[in-house]
């Protein structure tokens, strides 16, 4: 076993990571690759965008390193994205080295299902017990139309893989709520959340990626729960701090569904996030127009007291607020599937 698995000395005794709005980060979401084999219109283009050579992308080791190193500083909960993680050759691995490591309470992971159906067991088996999967549409022709892939069938058998797995303990299905597009779904979604194991929910439509984003084309949350509510009245959950997503549970007890409203309902004074392409940059926001780079100081020697005062430094400077609406608001140069979920 690597060094960095050992338990750590100074386990308790650093002080916590805080930003400068006084906010205490705990949730690390990490990129593992920014190779997608999708083409999701609101992500990017048809032809993808310029990926990462091969040497700039961490490794499993530096990776894991990175992860014990944010771990030591009280994060204590890791999601695992993309681009899609599932594309990078024997990912279930990386799960099982981050599982280990101490202080990680929760590891999920955000996938496009294309090869759930195929690692579904062994990610299990790795330690991930909460799946995020991304299904903008319940038709195969409209999911084409967003994905520009015809593999609806596949993401379907990778949730139905899930649904036998013991083990699972939460699926959400995330669809992105587009005008124009998602009305056509909104009561076919309530009745899955209604009919199978999947919390539902709805991401409002955000201007990264897609280079003709309008705020018109937002549908937002609360007309997506009004839509809802014609055919099945909702009722609030108790919300979870720094949870992004409002959640509702169906009045008769059958399913949940959520809505995250990140455009309409800003939840920054709540956010505890941090992100780490999979080029080795610390994100301290989805929409920052700076990163940190990680990567040339670990891969540079640095021990971890160091790495610890690079991140704190960064994270001291997160974003109050992501700014979308304001006056002067641009968007990050990076993709969604190189920032990562």
């Amino acid at each position: 076993m690597n060094a960095f698995f050992a338990p750590r000395a100074d386990a308790g005794q650093i002080e916590p990571l805080v930003d400068g709005h006084g906010r205490t980060i705990g949730d690390l979401r990490v990129s593992v690759t920014d190779l997608c084999n999708l083409r999701c219109q609101y992500c990017m283009p048809p032809e993808g965008v310029d990926w990462l050579d091969h040497s700039e992308v961490l490794s499993f080791e530096e990776i894991a390193r990175l992860v014990d190193v944010f771990a030591s500083l009280g994060v204590h909960s890791v999601r695992l994205t993309g681009g899609e993680p599932l594309v990078r050759r024997e990912f279930p691995k990386l799960a099982a080295m981050i599982g280990r490591i101490g202080g990680i309470e929760d590891l999920s992971i955000t996938t496009n299902g294309f090869y759930l159906e195929r690692d579904a067991t062994a990610l299990v088996a790795a330690g991930i017990h909460r799946f995020n999967v991304s299904l903008d549409a319940l038709d195969r022709k409209r999911f084409a139309q967003v994905t520009r892939r015809d593999v609806y069938d596949r993401v379907i058998a990778g949730l139905q893989a899930l649904e036998g797995l013991e083990g699972v303990t939460a699926i959400k299905v995330n669809a992105v709520a587009m005008r124009g597009f998602t009305e056509h779904d909104v009561l076919a979604f309530a009745e899955l959340a209604r009919t199978r194991p999947y919390q539902i929910r709805f991401i409002e439509y955000m201007p990264i990626g897609a280079d003709d984003w309008r705020a018109e084309d937002v549908l937002t949350g609360e007309e997506l729960r009004a839509m809802i509510e014609t055919a099945y009245p909702l009722v609030p959950t108790e919300h979870e701090p720094h949870a992004t997503a409002r959640v509702f549970r169906f009045a008769d007890g059958d399913g949940e569904i959520g809505f995250i409203n990140p455009v309409s309902q800003p939840f920054c004074g709540e956010c505890d996030r941090v992100r780490l392409t999979a080029d080795g940059k610390l994100r301290t926001c989805l929409f920052s127009h700076y990163e940190t780079n990680l990567r040339d100081p670990l891969r540079g020697g640095a021990g971890d007291e160091e790495l610890r005062q690079v991140i704190r430094d960064a994270v001291w400077r997160k974003e109050l607020k992501h700014a979308i609406g304001d006056e002067g608001f641009r968007k990050p140069a990076r993709t969604m599937s190189s920032i990562g979920g």
